[in-house]
This record gives C-alpha cells, sequence and structure tokens, in this order.
C-alpha cells in the first residue's frame, strides 16, 4: 500500500481538480476551429465528463470513510503489533521458563494472523479505486463491504492482541525487574573488584604478603572478562549470576585482605601464649609419676592400671606439640597463613588431650580418696536421682509406664551390685564410681524422655 492510497480522498480530488482546467484549456488551443467552435459551448457549459454532483458521490464519500476507518485500523494494530514485540523481546532476553517460551510461540501465531488480516486490508485497497470518474454506486457499495470488513478483521486482532498482551503483564514485570537489576548488579561487582585490588595494595605497603589472596583475585580476571562481553553474549540472567558470584568472591577477598594485619597479630600471639602451655603441660606431665605411685601403693590395679601410660603419652605429645609451633613459627615468618593457623590449630588439640590425660591421674586419687573415706555419700547421691526419676513417671499415672520403669529398676540393681562389690579386702572403688555415674545417667536419660513425651522441653 503506497502513501497515496492511504491519504484522504478530499486530498486528492482537491489535486486531481487544480490540474483539469489547465489540461483543457491547453486542449482547447490545439483543437481545429471547427471542433473549437462545437467543442467551447459544451466546455463553458460544465459538460466534461466528470459528474461533479452525481448521485453516486454520497457512496463515494461513504467508500472513502470505510477506507480511511479501515487505514486508522491497520496502524493501530501495526502500532500494537510493534509495542508488543518489544515487550515478548524483553520477556524472552530474561526468561527461559515453559511460560515465557509458550508466550513466545503464541506471539508467533499473532504475527502469522497479522499478516493474514493485513494482507486482506491491502487487497482490499488494492482492489477498489475510489478516485475513478466513472465509479458507480455498486462498485463504491462493494469498496465500503470489503474495506469495512477489512477493518472488522483488524479491529478484532488488535482486540485479541490487547488481551494476550495483558495476560503478559507478569511475566513483562519480572523481566523488567530483571533487567532493572542488570546494570546495578555488573557496576557492584566491578566495584567490588576494585575495593579487593585496593585492599591487597594496602596490606602489601604494609610489608605483608597476600600471594594467596592476589591469586584468587586473578581467578577473577576471565569473569570480569564475561561480564564486560554483556548480557548480549551470555544472556541476562546467566550475567546476574555471574556478576552476583563476583561480587561475593570480592567482597570476601577484600576482607579477608583488610584483615590480615590483625590475623597476623592474633598469629603471633596465638604462638607465644601455646608455647607457654606447652611448657606448662610438660611440668604437669613430670607430676603424673608420683601420682601413680600413690595410687598403686593404696589402690587395687584395677583402679589405676588405664593410667599406666599416661607419663610417657603426655611426653609424646608435647614433644609433638612443640614440633608443630616450630613449623607454625616457620609458616609465620614466610607468611603462610593458612598454614600456620592450620599447624596451630593442630597444636591446640594436642595439648587439650594432654592436659585432659594430666589432670585424669590427680582427680582420679582425689575421687578415690573421697569415696573410700564415705562412700555413702556417693550412694545417696545416686539413689535420688534414681527416685526423682520415679516420682516423675508416676506423676499423673497410677502405674508408670513400663518404657520408663524397667530402665528405673534395671538401675537400682545396678546400684546394688556395685554397693555389693565393695565387699572383700580390696575392694575397686573406680569400678564403683562408674557404676554409680552410669546409674545416674540412666536416670537423667529417663527424665528427658518424659519431659519430651510431655511436651515440657
Amino acid at each position: 500500500m503506497t502513501a497515496t492510497d492511504t491519504q484522504p480522498y478530499e486530498q486528492r480530488a482537491r489535486r486531481r481538480a487544480r490540474g483539469g482546467p489547465l489540461r483543457e484549456a491547453v486542449a482547447l488551443v490545439l483543437l481545429p476551429l471547427p471542433l473549437l467552435v462545437a467543442v467551447v459551448p459544451a466546455a463553458f457549459a460544465g459538460g466534461g465528463t466528470r459528474r461533479w454532483f452525481g448521485r453516486g458521490d454520497g457512496q463515494r464519500a461513504e467508500a472513502q470513510a470505510a477506507k480511511d476507518a479501515a487505514a486508522a485500523a491497520f496502524y493501530e494494530l501495526d502500532t500494537a503489533q510493534r509495542d508488543l514485540r518489544i515487550s515478548i523481546e524483553t520477556i524472552t532476553a530474561v526468561d527461559n521458563s515453559p511460560r515465557a517460551r509458550r508466550a513466545a510461540e503464541d506471539y508467533q501465531g499473532f504475527i502469522r494472523r497479522i499478516d493474514e488480516v493485513s494482507q486482506g486490508y491491502i487487497t482490499a485497497v488494492d482492489a477498489h479505486d475510489l478516485d475513478r470518474d466513472d465509479l458507480d454506486g455498486a462498485a463504491a457499495g462493494r469498496a465500503r463491504a470489503d474495506l469495512t470488513r477489512a477493518r472488522e478483521e483488524l479491529e478484532r486482532t488488535k482486540a485479541d492482541l490487547d488481551r494476550f498482551g495483558q495476560g503478559l503483564g507478569p511475566l513483562l514485570a519480572a523481566a523488567e525487574t530483571q533487567l532493572a537489576r542488570l546494570a546495578p548488579a555488573v557496576e557492584r561487582a566491578r566495584q567490588a573488584l576494585l575495593a579487593a585490588s585496593n585492599a591487597l595494595d594496602a596490606v602489601r605497603a604494609k610489608g605483608l604478603k597476600a600471594d594467596e589472596l592476589a591469586a584468587r583475585l586473578a581467578g577473577l580476571a576471565p569473569e570480569l572478562t564475561k561480564l564486560n562481553e554483556g548480557a548480549g553474549r551470555h544472556g541476562v540472567q546467566e550475567t546476574i549470576r555471574r556478576a552476583d558470584e563476583v561480587l561475593r568472591q570480592a567482597e570476601a577477598l577484600r576482607a579477608e585482605a583488610e584483615q590480615l594485619p590483625e590475623r597476623a597479630a592474633e598469629i603471633d600471639k596465638r604462638l607465644v601464649s601455646l608455647r607457654t602451655r606447652a611448657q606448662a603441660i610438660s611440668t604437669r606431665a613430670g607430676q603424673v609419676d608420683p601420682v601413680l605411685s600413690e595410687l598403686r601403693r593404696r589402690y587395687s590395679a584395677a583402679c589405676w592400671q588405664d593410667l599406666q601410660r599416661v607419663p610417657e603419652q603426655a611426653a609424646d605429645s608435647v614433644a609433638q606439640a612443640e614440633t608443630e609451633l616450630r613449623e607454625a613459627q616457620q609458616a609465620r615468618d614466610e607468611q603462610r597463613w593458612a598454614d600456620a593457623t592450620s599447624r596451630l590449630a593442630t597444636v591446640r588439640a594436642l595439648l587439650d588431650t594432654t592436659n585432659e590425660a594430666v589432670s585424669a591421674a590427680g582427680d582420679r586419687l582425689q575421687r578415690l580418696d573421697a569415696v573410700s573415706f564415705d562412700r555413702q555419700q556417693e550412694v545417696d547421691r545416686t539413689r535420688f536421682a534414681v527416685r526423682d526419676a520415679q516420682r516423675l513417671a508416676m506423676t499423673g499415672r497410677s502405674t508408670p509406664d513400663p518404657r520408663h520403669a524397667r530402665p528405673l529398676d534395671d538401675a537400682v540393681a545396678r546400684l546394688d551390685r556395685a554397693v555389693d562389690g565393695l565387699e572383700g579386702r580390696h575392694p575397686d572403688w573406680w569400678h564403683f564410681l562408674t557404676e554409680t555415674e552410669a546409674v545416674r545417667e540412666t536416670a537423667a536419660r529417663v527424665v528427658r524422655e518424659i519431659r519430651e513425651e510431655r511436651g515440657g522441653g
């Protein structure tokens, strides 16, 4: 359809009217004299071939109005289609969900339908020349009918397209939200990388190495390159995901770099503290032998034989801890921070274990002395724990639940056997203590179960 086809009929008619008298005047000049005499009266009397005020002019105007209305409907549909295409492109650039893919497929169906109705409109326009001088009423009526049908098809298609576009509202809003996040996310990632680089420079200016952090920062360079290539190549969602990941890693690097001076100071402090502790435990380990001698002299073998190797094990553990301390110091001097931290953790675990073993001998002697002097206190303490659990089991019941009564009855019997086992010349006081402790643990477990079942926590 040309631009002339869509212009108002009145404009084209005025152009044709302005050109008509000139052509008639030229024709009159060129005619032979006899014909000129015959033609001039008719020309000036309005006897031309075009009917300016014939009865078909009203139908011509109606047809032209139908054509103008169809042209307007065509323009509105084309505009709506262009707007919707932008929406679809926005959605598909961000969203790859089944719903988004289905929307894109439905849009392609609309494109085919729009092409069909547009072709129908163009065919109707091309089929009817409303500027013809010999256009009769029947032809004008057919033109008006065809153009009206074309307009109605265009309008129906636009209405359906509008409804389809309204249904895309949630998808479009989500896509626009993603797009709105894109540029800020990429910029935040870039700024985070810059901050991490500046933090590393500041640490190095203080004489501290940050080789590990620098290697990690260099590893982010390919990701920055992909961010710079943009979402057009890698997709919006993937670019946002990459920007968020770069941001997270860069911020972690910056934080570690900023904490590095403090970390170095903390390692120095722990080195001094653990050396002091190792020396203290080594001194205490030397006091275990006298304690073991006292245990051997006063109590049966069952009370102390598991402690026999404590002095030897303590010496070995302290020696291993001191070796680890030297290697941790070397790692600190070479500014291998992760290695130094790991070795200090090993030293601490070794010293904790050694300290417990060294303390066990003295604690054992103290407990055995207390129970051998007054066993009844241990017995009463244990019976009280069992009776307390029994009272709780009977609360609100006429008979206890077998799940609770059976372990408590077994605990009472176990306590009685432990007391009976003390008879004799060389009682196993350590066995007695371990049995009473086990009985109390059974009572505590039953209490926990009852409270959990009753909702009391």
